[in-house]
């Protein structure tokens, strides 16, 4: 049975740079919550942002169920990376002009689902998370915490199969990283491959795998 998501031979670089990546592979399976560690200049996030093809690399592919999919035109990338994917990005990247809600919800435009079936399930995850505010409350009201918690509620909201994560709980207090690597395992135990980019030991020793670059 093939790996979900599985990279086969990645190379990137940036113009006039070093490859960050040479021939790159991995495999990542359903059920498992991998962390991607690593000094800091290695091209960690770099390599989420292949995984999630919003990059494309210089040579190698990208399989999700053994099925080629680097090759794909734009609009059948982007339609998998709606259906299959959910991001957590490093800062965040929560639009200051919308509410909380609003921002949670963001992610049911691009599947072309109901905003208002999604609505309770929105806020399940925000009460989950623990992220109580008023409906009109936005981004720039809340701390650097809650807006990664924030940013999480909107990656699980459709359920994805493939969950990438840049520094998840880079912002948060021991308490809410539990919180948040509990709910790692919990989304990888529906089936899921949870891949996270982290310098977080605590993170890394919970992972049920760790590759470094």
């Amino acid at each position: 049975m093939p790996a979900l998501l599985e990279a086969q031979g990645l190379t990137f670089g940036y113009e006039r740079d070093a490859p960050l990546l040479s021939e790159w592979s991995a495999s990542f399976d359903a059920d498992e919550v991998v962390a991607i560690t690593g000094p800091s200049g290695r091209g960690k996030s770099t390599l989420l942002y292949l995984l999630g093809l919003m990059l494309a690399p210089g040579a190698g592919e990208i399989l999700i169920d053994g099925t080629p999919v680097q090759s794909l035109p734009d609009r059948a990338r982007a339609r998998l990376r709606a259906e299959q994917f959910g991001f957590v990005f490093q800062d965040a990247a929560l639009d200051a002009s919308r509410t909380v809600l609003d921002n949670v919800l963001e992610t049911t435009l691009y599947r072309g689902e109901s905003r208002a079936a999604a609505v309770p399930i929105a806020e399940e995850l925000l009460e989950r998370f623990g992220v109580q505010l008023r409906a009109e409350a936005k981004p720039g009201q809340v701390s650097g915490g809650q807006a990664q918690r924030i940013a999480l509620c909107r990656a699980l909201l459709g359920s994805p199969r493939i969950l990438l994560a840049d520094e998840p709980t880079g912002n948060l207090d021991p308490a809410s990283s539990d919180v948040v690597i509990d709910a790692f395992h919990a989304h990888a135990a529906s089936g899921a491959a949870v891949i996270v980019v982290t310098h977080d030991p605590t993170l890394v020793a919970r992972c049920d795998r760790s590759i470094t670059l």
